[in-house]
C-alpha cells in the first residue's frame, strides 16, 4: 500500500474514526484503525468497538492499493505532531514508513484479516435531515438518556419518524426530553432506539451546515451517513416508555419566565448544594414570581425569579440539576412552565411559536419541616 495526502485531512479522518476504537480489547486489532487504500483515490479509516463502527474517508493520491491495521493512539499522535505538509505513507508486508517534511517513522502494523467486518445494514427505512438540525436535537435531549443498565431500552433515544417529521425522545425515570423537527425526506413512518453513546459520537461528527444526514434503519443496526463519514450502531430492542401518555398537558397553572433568568436563579441557589450535601429546591409559584429556596448543613439560600402568571402559591420541590439541564437545553429566550400539583411533573415548553421541544421534570417530595 502506498499513498500520499494532506496531513491535515488525514489527521481529521483519524480523529473521527478513532472515536469508535476500543481502548482495551481481547482482540488487539480493535485497539487499532483499519486503513484501506483504493486505486480510485480514497483512503478509508475504520474504528470499531463491536457496538459502534465509524468509517471516515480521505482523498489521496493512491499509487498502490492495500489494507492494514495500525495502533490508533500511536498513529494519531504521529500524524498530529508532524508538519503541515504532504504526508507519504508506504507499507510492505505490514512494515510501514511514514514521512512528512523532515520527519520519518517506521512502524509495524497488523493483519487486516484480524479486524472484524462492520455489520451490514439492510436498508428497511430511511430519512434525511439537515446536519446542524440533527446536532442540536441530539444536544438538547441527550442529557435525559438513562445510565441505568437495568432498563437498557432507556439508555438510548427514541427516534419517531412520521407526518410531523422526526421526534426524538429521551427518558431516565426522573425527566423526559423531547425535540421535534421537520425532515428533508423519509420513506414512511417508523421508529427505533439508538444507544446514547453512539448519539454522542454522531453529535461530535455533525457540523454546523445545512448538508443532509442520511439515516438508515436496518433490522438490527442503524447507519448514519454524515458527509464522508458513516457511523453504524446497533439498535436497542425493548418496549420504550409510552411517552405520549406519560406527559400531562391539562395543567391548570401556566407561568412564563425568562429562560436565562430562571437558570441564573437556580444556579445561585445551588451553590450550597453538592454531591455530599444534596437538597431539593423549594419553589413557591406565586403571583408574578417564583420564589426559590434551599438549605443544607452549611447554610441556606434564597432567590426570586420574575414570572408572568399566577401559581396560586403552589409549593413544589425539584432536583436542581434536572431543572438546570432542561433550561440549558431550551433553545428559546422564554419558556412556559405548566404545573398542576406538588406531586405531578413540571412541563417546560416554548412560550411562543411552534412547540418543537418539551421537557418534563418530576418533582421531589419536600419534608414537612423543610
Amino acid at each position: 500500500m502506498k499513498f500520499s495526502c494532506e496531513k491535515a485531512l488525514l489527521q481529521s479522518a483519524i480523529v473521527t474514526a478513532s472515536r469508535a476504537v476500543s481502548p482495551k480489547s481481547t482482540i488487539p486489532a480493535l485497539e487499532g484503525l483499519l486503513l484501506e487504500a483504493e486505486e480510485s483515490g480514497t483512503v478509508f479509516l475504520t474504528g470499531y468497538n463491536q457496538e459502534t463502527g465509524i468509517r471516515s474517508a480521505v482523498q489521496a493520491d493512491v499509487s498502490e492499493a492495500g489494507s492494514m491495521v495500525l495502533p490508533a493512539r500511536l498513529f494519531g499522535e504521529i500524524v498530529r505532531k508532524m508538519a503541515d505538509d504532504t504526508l507519504i505513507f508506504q507499507e510492505e508486508k505490514l512494515k510501514v514508513h511514514i514521512s512528512c517534511g523532515m520527519s520519518e517513522f517506521d512502524l509495524m502494523g497488523m493483519d487486516p484479516e484480524d479486524f472484524p467486518e462492520l455489520p451490514t445494514v439492510e436498508y428497511q427505512n430511511s430519512l434525511e435531515i439537515q446536519e446542524q438540525t440533527l446536532r442540536s436535537m441530539i444536544g438538547q435531549t441527550l442529557f435525559a438518556v438513562s445510565a441505568d443498565e437495568s432498563r437498557p431500552i432507556h439508555t438510548g433515544s427514541l427516534f419517531v419518524v412520521d407526518d410531523d417529521g422526526l421526534t426524538m425522545v429521551a427518558v431516565d425515570g426522573f425527566r423526559l426530553a423531547l425535540r421535534r423537527e421537520p425532515v428533508t425526506s423519509r420513506n414512511g413512518s417508523f421508529e427505533f432506539v439508538v444507544p446514547g453513546p453512539s448519539l454522542a459520537e454522531v453529535e461530535k461528527i455533525c457540523r454546523e451546515t445545512d448538508e443532509p444526514v442520511s439515516i438508515h434503519q436496518g433490522s438490527r443496526h442503524i447507519l448514519f451517513k454524515i458527509g464522508t463519514t458513516i457511523l453504524i450502531t446497533r439498535r436497542l430492542e425493548g418496549e420504550f416508555l409510552a411517552w405520549r401518555q406519560a406527559i400531562p398537558r391539562n395543567n391548570p397553572i401556566k407561568v412564563t419566565v425568562g429562560t436565562r433568568q430562571l437558570l441564573s436563579c437556580i444556579d445561585r441557589v445551588s451553590l450550597i448544594v453538592s454531591e455530599k450535601l444534596k437538597s431539593p429546591l423549594r419553589c413557591v409559584i406565586g403571583d408574578g414570581e417564583i420564589d426559590i429556596t434551599t438549605k443544607t448543613a452549611i447554610g441556606a439560600a434564597h432567590d426570586c425569579c420574575p414570572a408572568e402568571g399566577n401559581g396560586g402559591g403552589l409549593e413544589i420541590g425539584f432536583n436542581n440539576k434536572y431543572m438546570m439541564d432542561a433550561l440549558k437545553a431550551a433553545p428559546v429566550d422564554q419558556v412556559t412552565l405548566e404545573l398542576s400539583s406538588p406531586i405531578t411533573p413540571c412541563i417546560i415548553v416554548p412560550a411562543e411559536g411552534e412547540e418543537n421541544f418539551l421537557f418534563m421534570v418530576l418533582p421531589v417530595r419536600l419534608k414537612a419541616d423543610y
